[in-house]
């Protein structure tokens, strides 16, 4: 229940709640909480309220905030909740609300480190058995912990962003053929879940699976842009490089991980057992549905809830070796894919380009195209049956600099 009037398509409900960074004409970037269609803009509603912390909300980024740690969220989050659905705050809350049409969306937080897992059984047998046709589908380590690489945090990009097409070397044609340097032509995204740390860890400790939520503020959605010629050609035997870090988009508004208690579910049986750090015996698994646009056709439509391994999983395997983990570090779940046609990634979608997908403009389609926009939203389950939506990421390809 809520006193504000949201209409059926609203971008955010009054129990999502998510927190981003926006600016509005001549005025400097802040941390307001969507709702409904608007910004509540959380510095001025803090400073009338008299709360501690408030400059926390005055801040062009939200690290600040995310540094202050558990308690803070929990108690933001409940003190927004309140505005939002008790009636007698309306006259207060009012002259805050912000009209999204009217809001420039900045990047949400400054990117400390950025990780990328691999987290669907699905997409690693589809990339293992295109990649790799005379080799087991499976990397031998896949069922025995989350599989990840180090991207780089200073191309992290928020929604919105113009991509460029990347180039790099790429053989001409079969396995064995020549060598050349050249813009990608197998340009494709990833559809994944983002996980932000707040609270940071200290370097030669673990983080076991139990501490998830002290450490993790949110989610965001993840377009893990990937050059696949490049790729193919270079990630053996280190893994992904070139063909990965030239682009990330990440959505503007962070997803509190509260708003997605009502998402979680158990996941998969793991066979074999996995080491005693890995056993999760409150899982982490989430349920959201991904949508896939394409140049405004819908192209697929990944679920989330077969991931084989949990951002709480993803975090103590990270840090199972001393690793530490900084306010603003990203890591993310890796492709969402689940069977053809609903991949997170167009090279399973078009199976590397040997099975084009017809878009709603007639045109047949393999890889990305300068031009071609994809835009990727996501909806969880919500309280009481309800369906919330997490917002979108988009991004389109321009020619190569």
């Amino acid at each position: 229940m809520t006193w504000l009037d949201l209409a059926d398509d609203a971008p955010f409900d009054a129990w999502t709640l998510p927190y981003g960074v926006f600016s509005t004409t001549g005025e400097e970037p802040r941390v307001g909480v969507a709702v409904g269609s608007w910004v509540l803009d959380l510095a001025p509603l803090a400073a009338v309220e008299g709360l501690d912390g408030s400059h926390l909300f005055a801040q062009r980024t939200l690290n600040s905030f995310l540094a202050a740690g558990r308690r803070a969220w929990e108690a933001v989050r409940g003190w927004v909740l309140e505005l939002v659905t008790e009636s007698p705050h309306r006259d207060l809350v009012e002259p805050h609300l912000v009209p999204l049409a009217e809001a420039t969306l900045h990047q949400p937080f400054t990117v400390a480190d950025y990780v990328d897992f691999y987290a669907s059984q699905l997409h690693a047998e589809n990339v293992g058995r295109i990649f790799r046709p005379d080799s087991p589908a499976l990397p031998a380590a896949w069922r025995h912990l989350p599989i990840g690489y180090h991207g780089r945090a200073g191309t992290v990009v928020v929604s919105g962003t113009p991509i460029a097409r990347p180039s790099g070397l790429r053989r001409v044609g079969a396995p064995g053929s020549d060598v050349e340097f050249g813009p990608s032509l197998k340009l494709d995204i990833e559809a994944e879940a983002g996980f932000v740390v707040g609270t940071p860890s200290k370097l030669g400790s673990r983080v076991p699976l139990g501490s998830f939520e002290d450490h993790v503020f949110g989610m965001v959605l993840v377009n893990d842009w990937s050059a696949r010629d490049i790729q193919a050609f270079e990630y053996v035997p280190l893994g992904p490089f070139l063909g990965k870090s030239f682009a990330t988009s990440v959505s503007p508004w962070v997803v509190p991980l509260a708003a997605l208690e009502p998402a979680r579910v158990t996941p998969p049986t793991r066979s074999p057992a996995v080491a005693a750090y890995l056993r999760d015996g409150d899982p982490w698994g989430l349920d959201l549905q991904f949508e896939v646009s394409w140049n405004e056709t819908v192209v697929a439509r990944p679920p989330s809830r077969e991931l084989y391994w949990t951002p709480a999983q993803m975090l103590a395997h990270m840090t199972v070796n001393g690793a530490s983990v900084r306010t603003g570090d990203l890591y993310a779940s890796g492709t969402v894919s689940g069977a053809r046609p609903d991949t997170g990634s167009f090279l399973e979608l078009t199976w590397n380009g040997s099975d084009p997908v017809t878009l709603a403009d007639g045109t047949r389609r393999t890889f990305l195209e300068d031009g071609d926009t994809v835009t990727i939203r996501a909806t969880a389950p919500g309280p009481n049956g309800t369906r919330q939506r997490l917002g979108e990421v988009t991004g389109t390809i321009t020619p190569p600099p």
